[in-house]
């Protein structure tokens, strides 16, 4: 595997007087066992902590199946880096931050000073302050939240965050200044959620935002589909979850919004390709990944080693692929150390299954390319293909501060 490390001029890691909490292990080689090699200590454990059941176990199965396969890749199939073994254990978090934050410190108690990865991004912010606490490596999984990058110096991504989601549908339109942009979501907490990000990012840009804004308990969407219509925006951005969504797709086709005016929204996993109906072919999305949206050579051995696992690759691959790269490449610069390993990753530079991939050294934010895509139909099944790449620096997000 080819990786390089990137060294900024002038980047500084800010420190802050953090706790150690009681629990915090005593060992003689950090994340190991007590003996040593000439290179570093004979063994590490890595905790992994994500949703194996509950209402992300099937994120957490894309991540779990790539994270394996990104560790054979990573070390050449021998589950070691310089001498180094790798043991990683594993637990069930069930999407449920309290369960997690127990998980977390049983690993931490146990010696434990590398943790990787949360589908769920309440869990992602409650391990991040464990990291804090204890002052372990975290490195974040398929969770989202903007706020999880640049929380604080032991805090890494593996995945995209939700601001490089907006700023790609920003791509389907050639120039934002002067455009209007309708946000129409529910009004719930993950749609207030995605309308200040619309704001926040694509506003900042020149375009007029508006919204249309659902309560979650409607059933009948023709009049919000009209209302939509008759404002004639440039582009509409759709976040919506939940059992109402083919209804709500139903009326924005009947009511004619698709065939007007360009309607983007992000694309899941393939569990969700069947899920738009008639719509489906009329939709743009902005998307993290799919199999097919790139052919690099690490995106190849990355499907070929989760399908040889009797796996399938999707949408939240690359993050578990990416997440043993990065701890791979921590525990061979750090030995475990965690400021060696923080400072291993700040810039780290390195090819996975969506091409280049940058660690920004000041907020750990992960640099990629996204994508724009399409579904078309296939017998009886929709498939995604590909319409266009967004460069990564184009989409990357506003460091955080």
């Amino acid at each position: 595997m080819r990786v390089t490390k990137k060294l900024l001029l002038g980047s500084v890691v800010a420190t802050a007087a953090l706790v150690l909490a009681a629990c915090a292990p005593q060992a003689a080689a950090p994340g190991g066992d007590a003996s040593e090699t000439p290179s570093g200590p004979a063994e590490i454990t890595v905790g992994i902590v994500t949703s194996e059941t509950g209402p992300l176990a099937g994120y957490g199965k894309q991540y779990l199946d790539a994270f394996k396969a990104g560790m054979d890749y990573a070390t050449d199939g021998t589950n070691e880096v310089d001498g180094t073994a790798i043991t990683v254990e594993y637990k069930d978090d069930a999407g449920d931050p309290d369960k997690a934050v127990t998980a977390v410190k049983e690993l931490i108690g146990a010696g434990v000073n590398i943790i990787g990865g949360s589908a769920s991004s309440g869990v992602a912010l409650a391990v991040a302050e464990q990291a804090a606490q204890n002052k372990v490596l975290f490195v974040s999984g398929p969770a989202a939240a903007d706020a999880i990058t640049g929380i604080n110096e032991y805090t890494f991504r593996s995945g995209r965050q939700s601001a490089q989601d907006v700023a790609t549908a920003g791509t389907f339109l050639d120039d934002i200044e002067g455009k209007t942009i309708t946000v129409f979501a529910q009004n719930s907490a993950f749609g207030q959620g995605n309308e200040a990000a619309v704001k926040a990012i694509l506003g900042a840009q020149g375009a007029t935002v508006n919204s249309v804004l659902v309560a979650e308990d409607v059933t009948e969407f023709t009049p919000f589909a009209q209302q939509v219509l008759a404002g004639s925006p440039d582009l509409v951005f759709v976040a919506w979850a939940g059992a109402t969504s083919g209804a709500m797709w139903q009326a924005m086709s009947q009511q004619g919004v698709l065939d007007e005016i360009p309607v983007v929204t992000g694309l899941g996993d393939a569990a969700t390709f069947g899920a738009y109906g008639e719509a489906s072919e009329k939709i743009s999305f902005l998307n993290h990944y799919f199999p097919g949206a790139n052919d690099n050579d690490v995106n190849e051995a990355m499907i070929e080693l989760i399908e040889d696992a009797g796996g399938t690759p999707d949408l939240f691959s690359p993050d578990g692929f990416n997440a043993a790269i990065m701890i791979v490449q921590a525990i061979k610069e750090g030995k475990g150390d965690v400021d060696a390993m923080i400072a291993a990753l700040e810039g780290f530079e390195f090819e996975g299954p969506k091409g280049a991939m940058t660690v920004r050294a000041g907020d750990h934010a992960l640099i990629q390319e996204m994508y724009q895509a399409k579904l078309v139909a296939d017998g009886a099944t929709f498939v995604a293909e590909l319409v266009d790449t967004a460069a990564a620096d184009a989409v990357a997000p506003a460091e955080a501060k």
